[in-house]
């Protein structure tokens, strides 16, 4: 796949809403054909890991041994009209378009194998394959337009020749090459790789999918669950960080296009079991530049000390303090005065945004380093901020909590009225983690009404259960089934904090992602 122009905010919410009112435009398949549902479609085969060439017949073969749901290919034709498998316009420093087949042939791919033809490359393709699509991209002619549907028109003829139309996915950034497509084939499944059309276009012309640059998803988690509802595919391209992997399998994309196959099998593998029935309700992946979302954030102002004698003075909408860039929220401390303190930082919190009771909580953070930081990644009731409860009858969840004075120690805690550090009998557990500094790791809780366990990169920290060893189970014991909302702070010194070491500001915790499940049965 080639570059793509970003699509327009306004462009894709208007798309996503028009979708929830469509009806299905999927195709039931007629074959016995049995794909498989993992997610993964294989971006030019299966290259990378056996060092294959891309677009080649040898990682066509490794997609489909790897189980892939889908394996990407594109086409372009010759100068005698030949259509071949291969992605530049050039090939060896050859126009292909100016030139005729033989020519292009004469130069072996580096595994020896022959500049393959459409025909073979399906007949690779088909041969012992009833699991893997074939994700056929028809490139634009730059010759012509008519040569265009020139192109679609013979590919179109090759696949209902070869039989292999069952398998095949045809996705272009031609739009009059898809409709052509489908005034050819009108049960054919397409996806359009451009983002110029609005959906209620792409259903009027019969395209059944979209396939974006995965970028133009981000921010949209609502919009992205109408257009799941109503059926219309949803690819995207190509993906090869694990963290924008691990958000499109949270929102259940169709496919997600890739050149790391083998990685984003193993992460799918790995999310049946650990996000097992839960879904993706709210988060932020801090895609947007400046202040926080403030849809999704608010602040806490002041410098009272908090309960526990800090030093900082929490700014709201303040750039020093608390921005995004670059894909990740900044909370940032500095040495500075404001009324009768020295340090300035940040506290966000979701409060009036969003609360949660019960879920999953997932928190990918990079920690500050320095005697007298505070970052802490918690929860309080929704109770206090009512003044319904006090603290510490109210309760509290600290997912994650780090002093500088003690590198790489990270703790886990629950708070309540019979149980808190203010009488050393909090539910609490600590370890080291290597390098919390200069590498980012997950923090995270699962919360039920039997148990809260603590998750670190995934791997389980700390579980408490409710009634266990003693623990009252009521209120005064376990207040942790009513709603909470999430907060992320970064305080100075203070009672647990400590003596202040001046030269270390300014002073950061980075956040790349918050997300946050649910189970589909629980109201929240």
């Amino acid at each position: 796949m080639g570059k793509i122009k970003k699509i327009s905010t306004g462009l894709l919410i208007a798309t996503f809403a028009f979708i929830l009112g469509c009806n299905s435009t999927n195709i039931n398949l007629q074959s016995n054909v049995n794909f498989v549902n993992n997610k993964v479609v294989a971006h030019r085969g299966a290259w990378k890991n056996k060092n294959l060439p891309q677009n080649s017949i040898a990682s066509l073969k490794e997609a489909i041994q790897l189980n892939c749901s889908g394996s990407e290919f594109d086409v372009r034709m010759t100068a005698d009209n030949v259509l071949i498998v291969t992605h530049d316009p050039q090939y060896n420093n050859l126009e292909i378009e100016k030139t005729n087949y033989s020519e292009l042939a004469a130069f072996k791919l580096f595994n020896g194998e022959k500049l393959p033809t459409l025909k073979e490359y399906l007949l690779a393709g088909i041969k012992n394959n009833a699991t893997t699509r074939l994700f056929c991209e028809i490139k634009p002619s730059k010759i012509s337009k008519e040569r265009g549907q020139l192109i679609a028109t013979k590919v179109v003829q090759m696949v209902e020749a070869l039989k292999a139309k069952d398998l095949v996915v045809y996705i272009s950034f031609d739009y009059d090459i898809l409709k052509k497509i489908i005034q050819l084939e009108p049960a054919a499944l397409t996806q359009y790789l451009e983002s110029n059309k609005s959906i209620e276009q792409l259903k009027k012309d019969g395209i059944s999918g979209i396939d974006y640059y995965y970028n133009n998803y981000k921010n949209n988690l609502k919009s992205i669950e109408s257009t799941k509802a109503s059926d219309f595919t949803l690819n995207a391209w190509t993906v090869n960080n694990v963290a924008d992997m691990d958000w499109l399998l949270a929102n259940n994309f169709d496919f997600i296009t890739t050149d790391e196959p083998e990685l984003l099998l193993k992460m799918f593998k790995n999310r049946l079991t650990t996000y097992k029935d839960y879904k993706l309700i709210w988060s932020d992946e801090f895609n947007n530049e400046g202040l926080p979302d403030s849809l999704k954030w608010n602040y806490k102002y002041g410098g009272q000390g908090f309960g526990n004698n800090e030093k900082q003075f929490y700014l709201e909408k303040s750039l020093d303090n608390s921005f995004v860039k670059n894909g990740k929220l900044h909370i940032v401390a500095l040495k500075k005065d404001i009324e009768n303190r020295h340090y300035t930082s940040a506290r966000l919190t979701t409060y009036n945004r969003f609360v949660l009771q019960y879920g999953k909580i997932e928190v990918m953070a990079k920690l500050p380093k320095g005697k007298g930081t505070w970052p802490a990644i918690w929860m309080l009731p929704e109770s206090l901020r009512k003044k319904e409860e006090a603290w510490p009858l109210c309760g509290e969840i600290d997912i994650m909590e780090h002093v500088g004075k003690d590198p790489n120690m990270v703790h886990v805690s629950l708070h309540s009225k019979e149980y808190n550090h203010i009488k050393n009998t909090q539910i609490t557990h600590f370890d080291r983690i290597p390098d919390v500094f200069n590498n980012f790791h997950l923090y995270g809780i699962e919360w039920t009404p039997e148990f809260i366990k603590f998750y670190i990169d995934n791997k389980l920290f700390f579980e408490a259960k409710k009634g266990e060893n003693g623990m009252i189970s009521t209120n005064e014991g376990w207040p942790f089934d009513k709603p909470y909302f999430l907060i992320l702070n970064l305080a100075i010194g203070g009672n647990w904090g400590g003596d202040i070491d001046d030269t270390i500001f300014p002073s950061e915790m980075l956040v790349d992602y918050v997300r946050i499940y649910q189970k589909p049965t629980i109201k929240n």
